[in-house]
């Protein structure tokens, strides 16, 4: 009775860590899509060339720390699915920064992170992994209508853009957002087996691979002022290694309906971090879907520990 105790005790706790910990990463996240935008527009680095540092950086930072961890006789099973998480890693990325070169950024930023949540989700239900009730679909409708809210206020007009880019810009969404989807169900398989550290430096080397393919069609360069490489630096530091880390810890132990969802934080911390540094107004509706965004990740929180206390009270009665 006294283990059974402890795993009830346990088990919830637990889990809302790790959804504290997919939160985090998509803070992250959301600090890491400023800084690229400053990259950009202030000192005239393509998207491109900052995804391939990051993760280069990224990629260092993680292996160095976890090389002894790092067990490969386990890794040779999950080669061909570690290549291919990786790769989505990097195409999500990049096709997601695609996409706002064709259309501006609202329109992709909601196709890449809305979808992705409803995607899983529908899987998840087919597979019998996640429970379809009222409650998941108060989390889901709540999370990507507060979204919506969040990131549409500043919205780039379609009349500045042409249908063919619009065909583009969508095209190139939609495949971050699948790719995003299928990484992120993937991801807590590999943690499991190899440990949330070393899951996140394999995935940031072979992402920083895939990306480097970008020279075959345009130099990487560095940059030579000390402003720009600090945030280099934070970049792979912080967004790549540290957020992956989180994010890979937090896929072990949630579902990735809970993963996603709790990962759209990313826009709600851009757009407070642009209305306190840069100035933007922060509108009604912002508010309003900020509101909806938190209230459904604490919604989610509840149902995560309601869950699990479910499973370990029957596994507690089974045995």
């Amino acid at each position: 009775m006294e283990t059974t105790t402890t795993e009830l005790n346990l088990q919830p706790s637990s889990q809302v860590l790790a959804l504290l910990s997919a939160c985090g990463a998509g803070v992250i996240w959301g600090t890491g899509a400023l800084v690229v935008n400053i990259l950009v527009a202030q000192y005239g680095f393509s998207p491109g060339n900052v995804s391939f540092w990051r993760f280069v950086i990224g990629a260092v930072v993680l292996v160095g720390f976890f090389w002894n961890r790092i067990l490969w006789s386990r890794i040779a099973p999950l080669l061909p699915l570690i290549i291919l998480a990786g790769a989505a890693m990097a195409g999500y990325v990049l096709l997601w920064f695609l996409g706002i070169e064709q259309m501006g950024a609202a329109v992709p930023t909601l196709i890449a992170l809305c979808m992705p949540p409803v995607i899983v989700t529908v899987i998840s239900i087919i597979r019998g992994q996640e429970r379809a009730d009222l409650q998941l679909f108060l989390v889901l409708l709540g999370a990507l209508s507060g979204t919506v809210l969040i990131t549409t206020r500043n919205a780039d007009s379609a009349e500045h853009f042409g249908s063919g880019s619009m065909v583009l810009g969508v095209t190139f969404s939609l495949g971050s957002a699948f790719l995003y989807a299928g990484f992120s169900m993937v991801n807590g398989r590999i943690s499991k087996a190899l440990g949330a550290g070393p899951t996140a430096a394999c995935l940031t080397l072979v992402a920083a691979v895939i990306m480097s393919l970008n020279f075959l069609f345009s130099p990487f360069i560095w940059p030579t002022e000390i402003p720009p490489q600090a945030w280099f630096l934070y970049l792979g530091i912080v967004t790549a290694a540290l957020a992956l880390l989180a994010f890979s810890w937090g896929a072990v132990r949630l579902s990735p309906t809970a993963l996603t969802v709790a990962t759209l934080l990313e826009p709600l911390t851009a757009v407070i971090l642009s209305a306190l540094l840069l100035g933007q107004h922060f509108g009604g509706l912002q508010w309003v879907g900020s509101i909806l965004l938190l209230f459904s990740i604490w919604l989610l929180g509840r149902r995560v520990s309601a869950n699990n206390e479910q499973g370990a009270l029957a596994k507690g009665c089974n045995g």
